[in-house]
Parts: C-alpha cells; sequence; structure tokens
C-alpha cells in the first residue's frame, strides 16, 4: 500500500521527453508539466525536482524552460546528437538513474515521470537497496507493464489527460 504524509522527503525526476512524446502522441497536446509535479507530490515536502530536458540547434525550447523554472523545476540540459546518417539521439536515462541514486539516500520517495520500461532496474535498486517508496507518472496507454508492476504506486494521467495538459485536447489514437 502507498503511503503518503506531508514529511515524506520527495524527489521528482522527470524524463521530460518520454512525457512530452506520449502527450502529443496520445491528444496532440503539450504537457502542464507545473500541474504535474504537484499533483505528483501530494502536499509531501519537495526536495528536488528536475527535468531532464534537450536542447535543439534552433533554441526554441528557451520559453519552455523558463516555465519549468518558474514552476520550481530545476532543468538539465543535453544537446540534441545528429549523427552522420542524419539518426538523431536525445537519451537521458542513464543521467536520470545517476541522479535518483545518488540522492536517494536524502529521499523517502523517489518519483519518476515517465512511463519507460528503462528504469524498472532503477526502480528494484532504489527500492531494496535504498529503502526508498518509488512512484512512476505517465500516460498508462503509453507506458511499460513492467514498469507500473514494478512501482509502488502509478499515477495513470490517461484518467483526467485535461487537468495534466495545456492547450486544446484532442484525441490521437
Amino acid at each position: 500500500m502507498l503511503i503518503k504524509h506531508k514529511d515524506q522527503r520527495v524527489g521528482i525526476f522527470i524524463d521530460t521527453q518520454n512525457l512530452y512524446h506520449c502527450a502529443k502522441n496520445l491528444y496532440g497536446a503539450k504537457v502542464n508539466f507545473a500541474q504535474v509535479v504537484k499533483e505528483a507530490l501530494a502536499e509531501r515536502s519537495l526536495i528536488r525536482a528536475i527535468a531532464y530536458v534537450i536542447t535543439t540547434e534552433s533554441g526554441d525550447e528557451k520559453s519552455f524552460f523558463e516555465a519549468l523554472t518558474k514552476a520550481g523545476i530545476e532543468t538539465k540540459t543535453k544537446d540534441l546528437q545528429i549523427f552522420a546518417g542524419g539518426a538523431k539521439k536525445a537519451d537521458w536515462d542513464v543521467g536520470l538513474a545517476v541522479d535518483a541514486i545518488k540522492m536517494a539516500p536524502k529521499l523517502d520517495t523517489v518519483i519518476i515521470v515517465s512511463g519507460d520500461g528503462d528504469f524498472v532496474p532503477l526502480v528494484e535498486y532504489l527500492k531494496m537497496n535504498e529503502g526508498c517508496q518509488v512512484e512512476a507518472i505517465c500516460f498508462g496507454k503509453s507506458s511499460s507493464a513492467k514498469l507500473i508492476e514494478a512501482v509502488d504506486g502509478f499515477m495513470d494521467l490517461d484518467i483526467n489527460p485535461r487537468k495534466y495538459l495545456l492547450g486544446p485536447v484532442g484525441v490521437r489514437r
């Protein structure tokens, strides 16, 4: 059973690309990250909220980064890698995992904002080795069943998508 109380020290780790693409593919909309963090926190004590983001050459994401900062969410940025064949790579999974492990001793609860099944080993490590309660938040329709099974609690944003999205919401699928 998931326990939430106001003295719980919480760290929120946001796989920004994962959530962005889920919202875009499912609803053709953008994520209200401030609302997601507020809901995830559930009036507990926030130690840190970090969004892992990718910067592009055009720099279009500047206002997005400012909105995150204004919402009290730190941003860690990495440049989009473009390879010779035109392939693009933008992946923060290892960085997010390392930060969660480094901060775990100061946290009671780790919240992973992602539906990526690659985080299952991280969830298992945090629960077994650090004694953390681990939660995940994402759109259930595009989340790994293994991740949902591994965490102590899963918040499905598909239950009330309008609450967590910005602008007009259209269902894509």
